[in-house]
């Protein structure tokens, strides 16, 4: 399987190639619903992440949401 090269986080990683959004959560064992997602400037639609598929050199910021009282 091939690997594209992406920015995660201000951060180089390869990914598989065909690896949607949501893959990609799994792959950095985060869930879907406490993260937003930001690709190349756009907010991605939590309902899409599992059709999105990543391309080489996207730039990607994953936020994580934090519960607190």
């Amino acid at each position: 399987m091939s690997a594209i090269s992406i920015t995660v986080n201000g951060e180089p990683r390869d990914v598989p190639a065909g690896l949607t959004l949501e893959g990609l959560l799994t792959e950095l064992s985060l869930q879907p619903r406490k993260v937003a997602v930001e690709r190349n400037l756009e907010i991605a639609p939590r309902s899409a992440y599992g059709q999105i598929e990543i391309e080489a050199g996207d730039r990607l910021e994953i936020v994580h949401f934090v519960g607190g009282g």
